[in-house]
């Protein structure tokens, strides 16, 4: 009886049962997230709102125990590790003069302006106004994967915002800490003495020490990744615990340890790898989730309090990271472009933001209204953030592509297979784009969960693909079919890639879409954010070779993109093989750049017409049974990117079921 009425307490409102716990966090963090990237908005909000739903003020479905507070508390610090870790130390180093200096603007203002308008509008006490000004001066580099995407990631312009990070990161976090000491009554005379004094022997621990220890334990361990992920971590909570006794925030010594490593742990390394996946899977979701839980939900809707605080912190975070951006701008020469791109990279607010807010309310320097706000801050910084690095990114993209026309590369085109009834055609297609004279083979892939009969199946997979060589022995066409043993489609596909230095991918078309890959991105949706190759997506319903003519949709400013002239070359390569004609349908903006990128000896074949928005929608009543269409798309965020191409796969799958058509991406 004793078991049963512990049980039935356990299951009582607030849950505390920490199994419960765990599945809900775990649920929450597998899919509020993707929910929300469907709909363009940051995941990290989604964690926030659904903690401030389910914890104390919301539905008061789960207790905020010790075990999600220590979670929460390790996600705190890998943040500040982590944001530590991915910093460019070679962008830094390299324009460290104009950094300190957007650095020491992007921290100035934000502290002066901001200090002024929260203790006058805010009427905060002088250590609150100034602690919450601090909080003005970080931010995160969250809208830095769109200028690396759109390839303009070795802009100056980029490399001052990266490194000014840095600079103010750890000045607000430094100010945390003297704050933080004095609102607990331990300012004094003795205070700066200890703080000093400690402060250098942290400093030497830290960046003197502590390297050498990791440049030793990498070279004896350096087959181990269990190991070593496990000294990284150890050296995070050794230097967190270091700066908690030197007297500062813990999370000090966490940014510090990810500058000290920076060096040591390449980016690209198995070992980040597992860094990455330890912080996103588990640590940073269950501290993002934990924040939402302190959240007053209540207090933000009801309290007009709330609402003018948010109004005020929003605008005057937005305002003060103008201002140090285009300050830089004018100091530098830089142009109006690269001004609002340094302001589009650090105006959006998350990971400081939330451990300075977080602190200085478990101090009682801020109420629950300063607390709420700061969600909306978040919300609203973040989408701006990316908003402006988007479009300023994508008109600097444009400035800096260069249509050269210089020696092919070496093809080698990747054929992932699947369904045995398509194999023949995807090799015929990969055999269209090559170029006459290229010598490197077609490398069918076949891929397999690493299950217990994978060795029956890979057998199986030779025995199909054996008919398939001959095929391309009888059109001089060498294959090289490739076997990979993969945890997923995707990773299988982008390891063989790499691994091949692959230019282009060639993969037949699903129709079909299930629940879940419309949650979580269909295969094409993945491997058009993993892969930079150039891709081919097919949907034959007749051979290749027998297309009598071929029609191409070009998109607008399509010719911005890096790989156009690649692609374009492919598309000649398949009249050059079919020796038949090309159409082109292409807006005006990229008319003459489509001509350019042919060959003299294809103009005379080439007939290029105006395209208009609407046609893409009518395509299906103008192509021809034997004509072969080619819809030049465009990968999204880059620069020929526009909403309704989002809308083309759905479109094709009800218009195009017994018409053939290519759906062509140009290389990153």
């Amino acid at each position: 009886m004793d078991i049963i009425l512990l049980n039935l307490h356990d299951w009582s409102l607030p849950i505390k049962n920490p199994v419960f716990l765990m599945c809900i966090l775990l649920l929450t963090v597998l899919t509020v997230p993707a929910l929300l990237n469907r709909f363009k908005l940051p995941g990290i909000v989604g964690l926030i709102l659904m903690g401030a739903i389910l914890g104390p003020h919301g539905i008061n479905l789960l207790e905020q125990g010790d075990g999600i507070k220590l979670l929460s508390k390790i996600g705190l610090l890998y943040i500040m590790f982590w944001a530590g870790l991915e910093i460019d130390m070679d962008s830094f180093l390299k324009n460290r003069h104009k950094s300190g200096t957007f650095g020491m603007l992007t921290f100035g203002f934000p502290l002066l302006l901001g200090g002024f308008c929260t203790y006058f509008l805010l009427e905060l006490d002088w250590m609150g106004a100034l602690l919450l000004a601090g909080m003005f001066s970080t931010h995160t580099l969250i809208s830095y994967p769109i200028v690396h995407r759109l390839r303009i990631a070795k802009n100056e312009a980029v490399g001052v915002a990266v490194g000014g990070t840095i600079i103010t990161d750890t000045l607000a976090l430094l100010l945390l800490a003297v704050i933080s000491g004095m609102a607990q009554g331990t300012m004094s005379g003795w205070f700066w003495v200890k703080l000093i004094l400690s402060l250098a022997v942290f400093a030497g621990l830290v960046f003197g020490l502590l390297p050498r220890i990791a440049r030793w334990f990498f070279r004896r361990v350096e087959s181990d990744i269990t190991y070593q992920f496990v000294f990284v971590l150890a050296m995070l909570f050794v230097c967190g615990l270091l700066a908690e006794l030197a007297g500062i925030e813990a999370i000090i010594g966490a940014f510090m340890a990810g500058l000290v490593l920076n060096r040591l742990i390449p980016h690209s390394s198995p070992l980040m790898n597992r860094i990455e996946f330890a912080g996103t899977a588990l640590f940073i979701p269950a501290f993002l989730f934990n924040v939402g839980m302190i959240v007053n939900l209540h207090v933000f809707f009801k309290d007009e309090k709330t609402i003018v605080t948010a109004l005020i912190l929003t605008s005057v975070a937005l305002l003060t990271k103008w201002l140090a951006a285009i300050a830089t701008q004018r100091i530098f020469g830089y142009s109006k472009d690269q001004g609002m791109l340094i302001f589009g990279l650090s105006s959006s607010h998350a990971a400081a933001t939330i451990a300075i807010i977080l602190i200085g309310y478990e101090i009682k320097l801020f109420d629950e209204s300063v607390l709420n706000a700061t969600i909306f801050l978040i919300l609203i910084t973040c989408l701006v953030s990316s908003f402006v690095t988007d479009r300023v990114a994508r008109r600097m993209a444009a400035q800096n592509v260069h249509s050269s026309k210089g020696l092919e590369k070496a093809q080698r085109i990747l054929v992932p297979i699947s369904n045995p009834a398509s194999v023949a055609n995807l090799v015929d297609f990969a055999i269209l784009i090559k170029t006459p004279g290229q010598k490197e083979p077609v490398f069918p892939l076949s891929i397999h969960l690493d299950e217990k009969d994978v060795r029956t199946k890979i057998k199986e997979s030779q025995q199909l693909i054996a008919p398939v060589v001959q095929h391309a022995a009888d059109r001089q066409v060498a294959l090289s079919p490739i076997h990979r043993v993969d945890v997923s489609a995707v990773s299988g596909i982008q390891r063989a890639a790499d691994e091949l230095l692959a230019t282009e991918i060639v993969i037949g078309w699903h129709p079909r879409v299930s629940a879940t890959e419309r949650l979580f991105g269909t295969l094409l949706d993945n491997l058009l954010d993993e892969s930079p190759e150039m891709l081919f997506v097919t949907n034959m319903v007749q051979s290749p070779f027998s297309f009598k003519s071929i029609k191409v949709i070009v998109a607008e400013n399509a010719h911005l993109e890096p790989g156009f002239v690649d692609i374009m070359r492919r598309i000649e390569n398949i009249s050059l093989n079919l020796d038949q004609p090309l159409t082109f349908l292409a807006a005006e903006t990229c008319q003459a750049e489509s001509t350019k990128a042919f060959l003299k000896k294809t103009t005379d074949r080439l007939k290029i017409l105006p395209l208009e928005k609407e046609t893409w929608w009518h395509l299906h009543e103008h192509t021809q049974p034997d004509e072969l269409l080619i819809l030049l798309c465009a990968r999204h965020e880059s620069v020929s990117s526009e909403s309704f191409m989002q809308k083309i796969p759905a479109y094709l799958a009800e218009h195009f079921e017994e018409k053939s058509f290519v759906l062509g991406y140009p290389g990153l």
